[in-house]
């Protein structure tokens, strides 16, 4: 059995697709459905039950012989949330109890961290997991400072001698785009709302740049498809040796236009029509021209899978469920 908290979510979902195919059919999902079409995400699923996540520890405590490992992508990940003691509570205070009931129990535990933690970037995008190199990070938002203290916090204990899981993966995804995320609202990400604009017959609309390295549209993120994400996780569930803090991107982004630019063709428009807007200036101070995965702990590590180009990426995406009846994986 493998719980997999938020597991209705964007990548949990996906991944439970994935864990399925593999012949997962008593997969625990411990997750928030509410009251709009997130349950739609696992519609298609075999799993073991819904849980909510208030009732986890007691569900470990009645099926502890049975778990093999806890997938942990469930938190607040909205990057506007503003109640912090929330975002404590989900994202900090549940995972340390997770990945304590894995150390005591002897069990492996995947967790979601976030390129958010790398803050600014100023200090780079490299997934070095010691203390000291952590320390330098300053995330720009609660969560993502709620995603680095569990990090730093993880680390720190593996400089000790306490029990601890038989394997820690600590996973920090970039910018995740893919089927399964129309739930995330204003979180959605930029390919699902440009292909909105398109299929709506609008021009596509992007900030200009307001730093003179980068033209309008030329400002570049480490864009990583879902899927390849979910590979990723599958891989160390193969590989039950391998533990560490590890970047989950592509190493090459990709400017805003080149998304816009395969956005048109996955619709098939031959001409991309895009509309750069002023940035507002509650943002500039803190908005990232840059983001860049370095994958080579991953690498390192064994896995050797290439990741889909945003070209390829965006046409899966568009052509195989944003234009499709049926959108959901």
């Amino acid at each position: 059995m493998i719980i997999v908290t938020g597991g209705a979510g964007f990548i949990g979902s996906v991944l439970v697709g994935a864990l399925e195919a593999k012949g997962c059919h008593d997969t625990v999902i411990a997750d928030v459905l509410g009251s709009d079409d997130k349950w739609k995400n696992i519609a298609k699923r075999e799993i073991g039950t819904i849980i909510h996540p208030d009732e986890i520890f007691p569900f470990l405590a009645q099926n502890a012989a049975r778990i093999q490992a806890i997938i942990h992508m469930g938190a607040i990940s909205s990057t506007t949330e503003t109640n912090v003691d929330a975002i404590v509570a989900n994202n900090f205070k549940l995972s340390q109890g997770l990945w304590s009931w894995c150390s005591i129990h002897k069990r492996r535990f995947i967790y979601a961290s976030s390129a958010a933690t790398y803050g600014d970037g100023k200090h780079g995008f490299v997934d070095h997991n010691t203390p000291q190199t952590l320390s330098q990070f300053k995330p720009l938002n609660p969560y993502g400072w709620s995603k680095h203290m569990f990090d730093r916090w993880v680390a720190r204990l593996n400089t000790t001698n306490v029990e601890k899981p038989t394997q820690c993966v600590g996973l920090k995804f970039f910018n995740v785009y893919g089927p399964n995320e129309y739930h995330k609202e204003g979180q959605r990400s930029i390919v699902h709302k440009m292909t909105g604009q398109v299929l709506g017959g609008q021009e596509v609309t992007l900030f200009k740049s307001t730093c003179a390295s980068y033209p309008d549209g030329g400002q570049m993120r480490d864009f990583v498809y879902v899927k390849d994400c979910v590979d990723v996780i599958m891989w160390f569930l193969d590989h039950p040796e391998e533990s560490g803090l590890i970047n989950v991107g592509t190493g090459s982004p990709s400017t805003f236009n080149e998304v816009a630019e395969s956005v048109f063709a996955a619709v098939g428009y031959e001409k991309s029509r895009i509309n750069y807007i002023e940035m507002p200036k509650n943002i500039q101070a803190h908005y990232q021209n840059y983001t860049n995965a370095d994958m080579t702990n991953l690498r390192q590590a064994g896995y050797t899978k290439p990741f889909m180009s945003i070209k390829e990426g965006v046409a899966d995406y568009v052509k195989n469920y944003l234009l499709k009846n049926d959108p959901y994986y």
